[in-house]
């Protein structure tokens, strides 16, 4: 059922909401579908704006394709996560009526955004809010990688742990290292300061196009990608995924990088080619890799990368704290209201 004010696990039926001093009956506010159990904050927006009658997906699991492109016919506004494609097809189910699609992400390449421009219908997404949050989990997993803990705490629980021995677990140090990013974004910048302490030696990175006032706030230089691979001791990959980066970390990459190098990934799985990545791992062409992303996701567990010690993944956690998911939550809610209002969002891409 459609209502304005959804208690957490359950919807309920209401009185008749009030906008602006002057009632309205529900079937005259614009119709609103949520595909996910959101984060608190973003609810009580919704519910509290008492401008739209809005309808949710109560699951932590993906809303199904079908049930997905019933809900959203005649729907004036959509508020998804980063889970659902939404395609010609969806558009197409959801009819003329849709004005707003707002994205609980920062990033967008599960939306066709050639389809969304043709069709007029606005897009609101979540960047900066969740800045921190990425930035910490990257620099979590690059120490968890260099320094080898999962091996180190498998070795513990499983009677490895023996007689103190000289090159045992050995990894690698940040202090008087090199430090890549692929992509200088905030999230990009974020991360190496709080590198900065460790006494990293250099930042170097690489974009479509220098960034000298990013680049300015942690005192990286610009090189070429080619660059970026030999000289990096630690490569950070930031880049969004587009068609000019998808599948850009491949062999072509790893069989330049140095034999003792660490490769973080935190962006999107499929800016890199997982079958190259895997040889160089393997081979020991580099040292070791961390993903927070992969291609697909959720990645089968028989998938070959298991199998590597010298390779940590975890389920796209990046973002995974209370605070920032809230934050998302509420920021994805505002979009959409703002958008369904015709006013500027607070964060709009521009298409």
């Amino acid at each position: 059922m459609w209502c304005s004010r959804t208690a957490l696990g359950r919807l309920q039926k209401i009185a008749p909401c009030t906008v602006s001093g002057f009632p309205r009956a529900m079937s005259m506010l614009p119709k609103v579908y949520v595909t996910r159990k959101v984060p608190p904050d973003g609810l009580d927006i919704l519910r509290k704006s008492g401008q739209v009658q809005f309808e949710m997906w109560d699951s932590d699991d993906p809303v199904p394709r079908v049930e997905l492109l019933k809900k959203v016919k005649g729907c004036d506004g959509i508020l998804c996560v980063l889970t659902e494609k939404i395609d010609a097809q969806l558009l197409d189910a959801a009819g003329p009526n849709l004005k707003v699609l707002s994205t609980m992400s920062v990033g967008f390449d599960h939306l066709s955004l050639d389809e969304l421009k043709k069709r007029g219908i606005r897009v609101g997404y979540t960047p900066d809010v969740l800045t921190d949050a990425v930035a910490e989990l990257t620099v979590a997993l690059l120490l968890a990688t260099s320094r080898r803990l999962i091996e180190a705490t498998h070795e513990a629980k499983t009677g490895g742990w023996g007689t103190w021995r000289t090159l045992w677990l050995c990894g690698h140090e940040l202090a008087n290292s090199t430090v890549g990013i692929l992509g200088l974004g905030r999230i990009g910048v974020a991360i190496a300061e709080r590198l900065k302490p460790f006494k990293v030696k250099k930042f170097i990175y690489t974009d479509v196009e220098p960034r000298p006032e990013l680049a300015k706030m942690i005192e990286a230089e610009y090189v070429s990608l080619d660059e970026l691979a030999k000289q990096s001791d630690f490569l950070a990959i930031c880049c969004a995924l587009t068609p000019e980066t998808h599948g850009i970390c491949n062999w072509n990459l790893f069989s330049k990088m140095k034999k003792n190098a660490i490769f973080i990934n935190t962006s999107r799985g499929g800016v890199v080619n997982q079958e190259d990545l895997y040889e160089a791992l393997s081979t020991g062409l580099i040292a070791g890799a961390g993903l927070d992303v992969t291609t697909p996701e959720p990645l089968p567990t028989h998938h070959p990368l298991f199998t590597l010690k010298n390779c940590v993944i975890l389920p796209h956690i990046a973002s995974a704290s209370y605070t920032t998911r809230n934050a998302m939550s509420a920021l994805a809610a505002n979009n959409l209201l703002a958008g369904l209002r015709g006013e500027p969002m607070p964060k709009e891409l521009k298409l």
